[in-house]
């Protein structure tokens, strides 16, 4: 795997499993992830907030995927990413998605690949964000 990694957000992952078209931009990715097919930066609390949001129950009635599947998944996406621990974030002014700079300040080359809009306007300086569809152009899938 070579290029630059990527941090990639829980609601491009989400997004994957949810949706009905294997052929979409957040499908694509998440099937790149689960093959190994680019370098992606994962932390163990990354891991665990992919985990949580997945087993809401609105969100698993959508899916249909029962916790040991989930884990499977999560498991699969540990595996084939670089898992890489980063100082966890005191709940004081702890922010929302504060974990996603946090991995991001471990590689400075490292890109972040999400459908949130707040995180397009919290960007942090230096740091390049691009959409799902943006960067599998950007890596070529």
């Amino acid at each position: 795997m070579r290029g630059r990694p990527a941090v990639i957000d829980t609601n491009v992952v989400v997004s994957g499993i949810l949706t009905a078209r294997p052929e979409s931009p957040t499908a694509t990715l998440l099937d790149a992830m689960l093959n190994g097919r680019f370098r992606y930066l994962i932390s163990v609390e990354l891991l665990a907030e992919y985990r949580e949001v997945l087993l809401r129950s609105k969100i698993s009635r959508r899916h249909g995927l029962s916790p040991s599947e989930v884990d499977i998944i999560l498991t699969d996406l540990a595996a084939n990413g670089a898992v890489i621990e980063v100082e966890p974030e005191g709940a004081a002014g702890r922010k929302e998605d504060d974990h996603l700079w946090r991995i991001l300040s471990t590689d400075a080359s490292a890109v972040l690949v999400t459908g949130d809009l707040k995180l397009f306007k919290r960007r942090v300086e230096g740091r390049e964000i691009l959409r799902p569809r943006e960067f599998l152009e950007f890596i070529k899938l």
